[in-house]
């Protein structure tokens, strides 16, 4: 032990400092010697399993969350490498994610803009959507369990109150934090997917107006007005909000399922086309992330790729806009990109011989990435029709994850087959 009672190791996990602590843990920044990463490590304090009252209760939370190591991989959930449970040492190891958590901007003197907050809140549906496909439901989603790091870049974590589908122990109940609760749970039926819905919604409802949308001093009271009282609008406190961004907060709260999104992706398009509105559009980036997942996911070629692949892609790939006539690709340059085209269209010409017209979800120069040769343009590409075009430089994907590489080599194979098809069909004059 150091001389102020921090552990110098926790296994194999060399300590570096202290992050946090909370009732019943402690969190360290620790160093993983085996990987060479830095880990976020979730030491239980040895007395929590014995407290008569709860002891039960911490330790199904424990093992719930352990049993979840290595299988929730998604780009927006904080990932769980490890877990330890010894006679008296219980950890759990994790993401380190180095921007703290998204309770400092709900401060009302350090509110996020509106559309960042957009863009957040789509990522956490992205995640959540993906834990449901795997039958997992969060129950405790709250801002102190969202997890940030650079402008919009996000991880869920604490996944220790979650229902798990598979599961064959009893779930606990009364686990989560009663301002961020749906109706549903502070009355203990039987929760799904829908009660993450709400409280995420409560989540947006607090990074936008600065404050929770149930006011109340007491348990008693804050569960009355949650299953009875509908909350202001978030504009009434920040008249800049627009009545998209109101109108997706009221639905995602709704008190009755009936009126709540009944699925993740109604939430993640509602939100993507509110980024879109025009009291936000101009104050954004050109492409925002939503609009670069929703494009891609949208297109045939990116059809068997992952959520987590698909989020690979948006972050190492270049976006613009191309007007007509512009000419993206020269015969005999040097070729370090490939691109795909959003939207509009292309012609490919060789020595002013056109040889193919290219409309959306197609690819161009992708022979500068799968050529063993010199990577050289072997023809021109020029904008036919006003084209919105998603560049990837061939490094970064030579860079990117095995299954983002094979996903691309399976697309590419699929598309020289059918060109080979339409060649053979040219030439025999069917």
């Amino acid at each position: 032990m150091s001389e102020r009672g921090t552990p110098e190791r926790i296994g194999k996990y060399h300590v570096l400092r202290k992050l946090g602590e909370g009732a019943t843990s402690e969190v360290f920044l620790c160093k993983d010697p085996f990987n060479n990463r830095e880990v976020a490590v979730k030491l239980v304090m040895q007395d929590v399993f014995n407290n008569p009252e709860h002891g039960k209760v911490y330790k199904n939370l424990f093992v719930t969350e352990a049993s979840l190591a290595g299988k929730l991989v998604h780009p927006h959930i904080s990932q769980i490498y490890d877990a330890v449970a010894e006679e008296n040492l219980h950890y759990i190891v994790m993401e380190y994610v180095d921007g703290g958590t998204l309770e400092k901007f709900c401060d009302p003197q350090q509110l996020l803009p509106v559309e960042r907050v957009v863009e957040i809140v789509f990522k956490c549906t992205r995640a959540l959507e993906f834990a449901h496909r795997m039958g997992i439901t969060h129950r405790d989603l709250k801002p102190a369990n969202i997890l940030h790091s650079g402008e919009t870049d996000v991880k869920i974590s604490d996944f220790g109150a979650a229902l798990v589908a598979t599961g064959d122990r009893t779930q606990v109940s009364a686990i989560g934090s009663p301002a961020y609760m749906s109706p549903q749970q502070v009355k203990e039926h039987p929760l799904d997917h829908r009660t993450d819905i709400y409280s995420l919604g409560v989540v947006m409802y607090h990074l936008l107006a600065g404050r929770l949308p149930f006011q109340a001093s007491n348990n008693f009271s804050l569960i009355y007005q949650i299953t009875n009282v509908d909350p202001a609008p978030p504009s009434s406190y920040r008249p800049e909000i627009p009545t998209s961004v109101d109108t997706i907060v009221k639905r995602a709260m709704a008190r009755d399922l009936e009126n709540r999104y009944p699925e993740w992706e109604d939430f993640s398009r509602d939100l993507a086309d509110a980024f879109r509105d025009e009291k936000l559009s101009d104050r954004t980036q050109e492409f925002a992330d939503s609009d670069k997942f929703n494009t891609l996911r949208s297109l045939a070629f990116f059809a068997e790729f992952s959520d987590a692949e698909i989020w690979e892609v948006a972050r190492i790939s270049s976006w613009r806009h191309c007007a007509v006539g512009e000419m993206l690709t020269k015969e005999g340059e040097p070729g370090t990109f490939f691109g795909l085209l959003a939207s509009g269209q292309v012609k490919v010409t060789k020595r002013g011989k056109l040889l193919n017209i290219l409309g959306p979800g197609e690819c161009f120069g992708e022979m500068a990435y799968l050529s063993k040769a010199a990577q050289v343009r072997g023809a021109d590409v020029t904008v036919l029709d006003e084209a919105k075009i998603v560049s990837i430089p061939t490094q970064g994907l030579a860079e990117a994850s095995e299954a983002c590489r094979h996903n691309f080599d399976h697309a590419f194979l699929q598309i020289l087959v059918e060109r080979l098809s339409m060649a053979n069909i040219r030439l025999s004059g069917v």
